[in-house]
């Protein structure tokens, strides 16, 4: 009979697998190559670690696609944000809400939750091992039996695999979940990046390094037709671009490069339409008559962009406002309701906060999570096909689904020990 349920992978899911395999009484060995737990949750939200969304089920759900939805619903009822939160208040961790629905530690530190995380492994009696590389899975008559190490077996008829995505590879993001998933019969679907920065074709000038775009909206468009648009702040970097606008849509487009060159489209003031931005201007000038043009264009957009704008569309930024005729009026009107930023060139699938694609949903029990290919196999978190919004929706996404599994694992467990008990077979 197997001695422990082994969860592989000690991030969010994994770790919240492990705890809850444990606390249910079952013994559990949670294995991590990485020589800490929890390496990209001590990276995300800048350090500070955007533990979850303050929104009821319903508004988390809706920060994810349909399919992804529907799936996630069974998990984010059995587990949700408040569960969460209440389980790392019991280990000392306070937590707040940062009034944009964001929920960090108060302290602002990533460490803190991954200490608390830690200390709930402890209190449940997890069984840890660090710097532990896993070579397979092993299974027979499509049920798992094993983990195999280098020198190592540990035979288990209950394996949870939390490897998470590929994204990050400093954290020891590597993929092989999705190897040994494949390896098993699992749909792999394919992986792109998600929340991840992009490059544009032409390059935005070094000058506008750090300079934001607040609140416009960013719209893609492929063969003519906009594919998708999202609403939010657009920073512009050294390389490219990124801020939640950018971030939110990347997903889209990196599943559409990979067949089709995709074009971006900025509305600056999305608020106003056409003819209100052009009567504002209108009015401007009258009022201003001998305002240079930079001046009345810099209401609307950064200052250190608008030299470049207006001459890139044959306007003297230092023309005065009473000279400006029509069709220059409506060039600028054009530029803050239709720039056309660029061609997308690069999306890089390890600068994402998430990677989107993974194992197929169709194959994992949403009540269970476990395959429904190989008996006693668990997936959860990064590594399935789920990629959420910004804001703690995808660490939701992997507590919630890494409690289903450990869960799941642990009552699956239990229900067989008598059966192992008559058989005596340490493989059972």
């Amino acid at each position: 009979m197997t001695n422990k349920i082994i969860v592989i992978g000690g991030g969010a899911s994994g770790i919240i697998a492990a705890w809850r395999s444990a606390s249910l009484g079952v013994p559990t060995i949670l294995i991590e190559k990485n020589s800490n737990l929890g390496s990209k949750i001590l990276i995300s939200g800048g350090g500070k670690c955007n533990i979850t969304h303050s929104g009821n089920n319903d508004t988390l759900l809706k920060g994810f696609r349909k399919n992804e939805a529907n799936f996630l619903k069974p998990a984010f009822y059995k587990f949700s944000n408040d569960d969460i939160l209440k389980l790392l208040a019991s280990r000392g961790l306070r937590a707040e809400d940062r009034g944009d629905g964001k929920i960090f530690p108060v302290n602002g530190r990533a460490s803190d939750v991954v200490d608390a995380l830690k200390s709930c492994l402890e209190a449940a009696g997890v069984q840890i091992r660090l710097n532990t590389d896993v070579e397979d899975v092993l299974t027979d008559n499509q049920s798992v039996v094993g983990v195999k190490f280098e020198n190592e077996i540990i035979y288990s008829s209950q394996i949870i695999l939390a490897t998470g995505g590929l994204s990050y590879a400093k954290t020891g993001a590597t993929g092989d979940g999705y190897v040994w998933a494949e390896k098993l019969g699992h749909k792999l679907i394919p992986l792109t990046a998600a929340l991840a920065p992009m490059r544009i074709d032409p390059k935005p000038p070094v000058e506008w390094s750090g300079v934001s775009l607040r609140d416009c909206v960013l719209a893609c468009y492929s063969g003519g037709k906009k594919k998708a648009e999202r609403q939010g702040d657009l920073l512009f970097t050294h390389i490219g671009i990124s801020g939640p606008a950018v971030l939110e849509l990347s997903r889209n487009i990196a599943e559409e490069i990979l067949h089709n060159k995709v074009f971006l489209v900025v509305d600056t003031q999305p608020d106003l339409d056409d003819m209100k931005l052009d009567e504002i201007i209108k009015k401007n000038i009258l009022e201003y008559p001998n305002k240079e043009i930079k001046s009345l264009v810099s209401q609307f957009l950064p200052n250190r962009m608008v030299d470049k704008l207006l001459y890139d569309r044959r306007i003297q930024p230092e023309t005065r406002s009473i000279n400006l005729n029509r069709s220059a009026r409506i060039r600028i009107v054009k530029l803050l309701k239709e720039w056309e930023l660029g061609e997308v060139t690069y999306i890089d699938l390890d600068k994402g906060e998430v990677t989107a694609g993974g194992i197929s949903l169709k194959e994992i029990n949403p009540k269970t999570m476990e395959s429904r290919i190989v008996k006693g196999l668990f997936l959860c978190g990064e590594v399935l096909d789920i990629a959420g919004s910004i804001g703690g929706y995808n660490l939701q996404a992997a507590y919630s689904t890494g409690f289903v599994a450990g869960e799941s694992a642990a009552l699956d467990y239990i229900k067989k020990i008598p059966i192992c008990q008559a058989n005596r077979d340490r493989n059972c």
